[in-house]
């Protein structure tokens, strides 16, 4: 197991594998980890070198869970692991959260260092109001909706997450439903998980979009669940330079593991390897 060393003493668990002159790194998702990539990662290997990592409190890099880190703090942590491994000319490909990781490293260092931007199935601004619908939960979460999750305990409002994510999840009975969802919370530091759940319902990362200076792609799923697919056509009206999007028909929001194979794929079209 590899680790990389952060200024601030943590460290975070990565992997960097893979053949070819492209350079991929993959980030995952709120209280997910790099074994989201696990399936299609035998096919990305095979075509770039690939580079997937536990953000802060997620996975093996659980016991990274100093101070209240937020998504900027994410984001420094991978301009330390792009500086480290001496990386250039990056495809960086964000899902969920990552997503978000990644607006913010544009935001805090530009895209000197990326050749592109793969977002995926992630709005820039997660709390709807009455000039924004394509928030979380497909234009459902307000700031009124958070302040009632901030009184309710943890697991709760972790659930209702995980069945906005994969809404099958809904029809499980609840007893039967917290065994493993209460698993997946065991691999998270759950203070993580409440820093950085605040850190991203403060985003407002709209004007960010249109300061990215390097070709962007989109990935959504189509019904949906998190999100709008509308949000495709709303990057597409705002992203100021090449742009593509990719539909991942009767998929949730956990489209990587829904379709691992076309996700994989669309990945490689995107690497043009």
């Amino acid at each position: 197991m590899s680790y990389f060393a952060l200024k601030d003493g943590q460290k975070l668990y990565y992997e960097d594998s893979g053949r070819g002159n492209e350079t991929l790194i993959m980030m995952h998702g709120w209280t997910s980890s790099h074994n989201v990539y696990e399936e299609p990662m035998k096919a990305l290997r095979e075509r770039a070198r690939c580079i997937i990592y536990d953000h802060r409190g997620h996975g093996e890099s659980k016991n990274a869970n100093s101070g209240s880190p937020t998504v900027e703090t994410l984001a420094s942590d991978l301009n330390e692991i792009i500086k480290g491994l001496s990386l250039s000319n990056i495809t960086l490909l964000g899902w969920s959260m990552g997503a978000c990781v990644a607006l913010n490293y544009v935001k805090l260092y530009g895209c000197d260092n990326l050749k592109q931007i793969v977002l995926c199935d992630m709005t820039p601004k997660q709390l709807n109001d009455e000039e924004w619908k394509l928030g979380m939960y497909q234009g459902k979460y307000t700031k009124e909706e958070m302040e009632r999750d901030e009184g309710k305990k943890f697991y709760s409002v972790f659930k209702k997450f995980a069945i906005g994510t994969i809404p099958k999840l809904g029809k499980i009975p609840g007893f039967l439903l917290r065994k493993p969802l209460k698993k997946i919370l065991a691999e998270c530091d759950e203070s993580v998980l409440k820093s950085l759940a605040l850190s991203m319902n403060a985003q407002d990362n709209r004007p960010i979009v249109e300061r990215i200076t390097v070709p962007v792609t989109y990935f959504y799923a189509e019904p949906g669940s998190l999100f709008s697919p509308k949000l495709a056509r709303w990057y597409q009206e705002h992203v100021k330079t090449p742009y593509k999007a990719v539909r991942f028909p009767e998929s949730t929001h956990m489209l990587i593991s829904d379709y691992p194979e076309k996700f994989a794929r669309e990945v490689i079209k995107v690497l043009g390897v």
